[in-house]
């Protein structure tokens, strides 16, 4: 049986490749290279990567990787609407059953641990929530620092303040709408999902800080100025867009608040801030008999990913 055939018939069973892991860590990289072993389907699992016109500071696919390599998840949000993880694993499933029927095989790969439980673990049902009130919420929390927020978090729902910015206002919403608290919901209130993952954390351990702050440098080299300069002719400020980590920052500098030196700063500080935060959730919320880890500057990491990735 040809590998692509064992790879489908894996597939059929329920089984799906998953890349995940901190940012900046080499995760495209292993997902690209996979695909030239075996027809592949990308799919993104980054809440950043879904609103159009963010490319730079995202670190989407280039247009060569696009072209070379089918992805879904990508582009696929205006960057006013909220994109929830349940709307993003409700879309997954059918993108991984697309490549199932085209006879590729399906790599989700991203570090957004929500959208990944989404997808594998299912989301609670969610209440219905007062229109009214939701908007009169939005109007006094939505402007928060995220260390505010936080702190709103630690009185509300304390099992998720550790979270971002967008979980955060989500966290918060639900406990003051509903009473009940988002992680009690998850647990009680579960949709079932039909996919059995296959977990491959990708961390470059200490090395990772150097990995940002030249992804940082790129980035700022390379364009992200001029793109947020360009969003900020049509988005409004307050889109949800905006919340992606790194673009308040260079906001500011395009408005001659922040030297460039004085931005780079305060984006490494918050991109590392991110990849702690995402270190923390895939050490403790995946189930370790399905994860497999590897830093891909060790040698042997090919043969480590090549034996993750060959059908069970």
């Amino acid at each position: 049986m040809s590998d692509a055939s064992a790879a489908n018939n894996s597939t059929d069973r329920g089984d799906v490749l998953v890349i995940c892991g901190p940012t900046a860590a080499g995760k495209t990289a292993i997902a690209l290279r996979l695909a030239e072993e075996t027809p592949s389907l990308v799919v993104s699992a980054d809440s950043r990567q879904v609103y159009r016109g963010f490319d730079v500071g995202t670190a989407k696919p280039t247009r060569e990787e696009l072209a070379g390599v089918p992805h879904r998840g990508i582009d696929v949000a205006n960057p006013t609407s909220r994109y929830t993880a349940a709307l993003w694993a409700q879309r997954a499933d059918a993108w991984i059953a697309e490549a199932i029927a085209e006879g590729r095989r399906p790599i989700v790969v991203g570090g957004t641990g929500l959208y990944v439980r989404a997808l594998f673990e299912g989301l609670f049902e969610e209440p219905p929530l007062d229109v009214e009130r939701r908007r009169r919420l939005e109007a006094i929390i939505g402007a928060l620092p995220v260390d505010e927020l936080r702190r709103w978090a630690m009185q509300l729902d304390p099992g998720r303040a550790h979270l971002g910015r967008t979980q955060l206002l989500r966290s918060i919403e639900i406990a003051l709408l509903t009473g009940r608290r988002l992680s009690e919901l998850h647990r009680e209130r579960p949709r079932s999902t039909r996919w059995r993952p296959r977990y491959l954390v990708v961390d470059p351990g200490p090395a990772l800080a150097d990995r940002i702050g030249a992804r940082i440098d790129e980035m700022l080299d390379h364009g992200w100025p001029d793109e947020v300069r360009r969003l900020m002719q049509t988005i409004p400020a307050d889109a949800p867009a905006w919340n992606a980590t790194g673009y308040d920052v260079v906001r500011r500098l395009v408005r001659g608040e922040l030297t460039r030196d004085a931005a780079r700063n305060q984006i490494l500080i918050d991109t590392r801030q991110y990849a702690k935060r995402q270190r923390t959730w895939f050490r403790h919320q995946l189930p370790e008999g399905s994860v497999t880890r590897v830093n891909p500057l060790t040698d042997g990491w090919r043969a480590i990913v090549r034996e993750w990735s060959r059908p069970k």
